[in-house]
């Protein structure tokens, strides 16, 4: 009995290596079918009627061509991770393939263009253009050299001043960011309250202004400040009750009774977030806060997609923008609240990736 059940472990290891080995289909699956258009072609208005892959390519190529077998090939190993509904009909006769036809999941429908121009396809593109592709083949560098890490390797210089000199790529991850930050600061509003009663609030790594115009719609009496480099906040679109500052974290941030960041100390190592947070003390009243919505990695490690999704992205940042940036625990982010002077601090688990991180002085 004891050699049966080897051979069955054995062969269900051997499986699980060669869909781990082959794991890159997935991404680049997703990325064609993004390119491709093929989310909004089935979505249609909100119809979402199963196509077949004739009929999903004479929406996505009017002018006729592409090849119909291979697309069924990408639609049919992209519906076994849930991104597509597939739907056969068997018409009894065994002498030809079923005809498949293919509609949007939940999962699907995240990548379908919204009325704001919004989706995460942006997302998908920003993470697969050529120069962060060159990074991945090494990692392991990461871990030979923390000093720099893979894609300064790989490109000569770091991801930020890479994408500032190229706008094409600039604007592709301000648009992945907005696809991302829209939903997730719908959720914050909703079910966070830590807002209220604020006067001034300063959005640090501001951007374009997305977050700050956002809260604003439900806290119009806020004076918001989008602080970030003069650079980015330059090229910042007017917004009714907002002031863009230029500056830098690392020296000073504009005073205010509350501070708000998103997705800024997952990018920055533990010293350098101790440094940003200080200013953040320093810029708050007593009894101020700083309000940080960041990834936060759970304390064990197991197989669910939250758990899963937050270690890969752990891994993209020390892959992409530092060696030594990383997703944290809870207990992390607490202590580096207390190492930059903040005695309070609270969580609240509003979103299934980021987290509300709440540091009152």
């Amino acid at each position: 009995m004891g050699e049966v059940q080897t051979a069955e472990s054995s062969n269900k290891a051997r499986l699980a290596i060669m869909e781990l080995a082959n794991m890159i289909s997935v991404p680049m699956s997703l990325n064609a079918i993004v390119r491709l258009n093929v989310p909004d072609a089935i979505w249609q208005g909100g119809a979402n009627t199963p196509l077949s892959v004739v009929q999903i390519l004479s929406r996505v190529l009017p002018s006729g061509g592409g090849d119909p077998e291979n697309l069924q090939r990408i639609l049919r190993m992209l519906t076994s991770y849930g991104v597509f509904d597939e739907h056969l009909n068997c018409s009894g006769d065994d002498s030809h393939s079923p005809e498949r036809k293919y509609s949007l999941t939940d999962i699907g429908k995240t990548l379908v263009t919204d009325a704001e121009g919004l989706s995460y396809a942006s997302y998908v593109l920003q993470h697969h253009q050529d120069a962060l592709m060159r990074a991945w083949p090494l990692v392991h560098e990461a871990v030979l050299n923390p000093t720099s890490e893979p894609f300064v390797k790989a490109n000569g210089e770091g991801a930020y001043s890479y994408y500032g000199k190229k706008p094409e790529m600039n604007g592709l991850m301000q648009k992945a960011m907005s696809g991302v930050s829209v939903p997730f600061m719908r959720a914050i509003l909703d079910g966070y309250d830590g807002l209220k009663g604020v006067k001034r609030l300063v959005d640090v790594g501001g951007s374009a202004g997305d977050c700050l115009r956002m809260i604003l719609q439900k806290y119009p009496h806020v004076e918001g400040i989008n602080f970030d480099l003069p650079e980015v906040v330059a090229k910042a679109p007017s917004i009714p009750g907002v002031t863009h500052v230029g500056g830098d974290m690392f020296e000073s941030i504009p005073a205010a009774d509350a501070i708000f960041m998103k997705w800024v100390l997952t990018t920055w190592t533990d010293d350098e977030c101790k440094a940003i947070m200080e200013n953040c003390y320093k810029a708050l009243p007593v009894g101020g806060k700083l309000i940080a919505c960041e990834p936060v990695l759970p304390k064990e490690s197991d197989d669910s997609h939250r758990t899963r999704a937050l270690l890969e992205g752990d891994i993209f940042v020390m892959t992409i923008y530092r060696a030594k940036g990383k997703h944290r625990t809870q207990d992390e982010f607490k202590q580096l609240g207390l190492s930059a002077g903040f005695p309070h601090f609270r969580a609240f688990y509003i979103d299934y990736f980021y987290t509300v991180l709440e540091f009152q002085k």
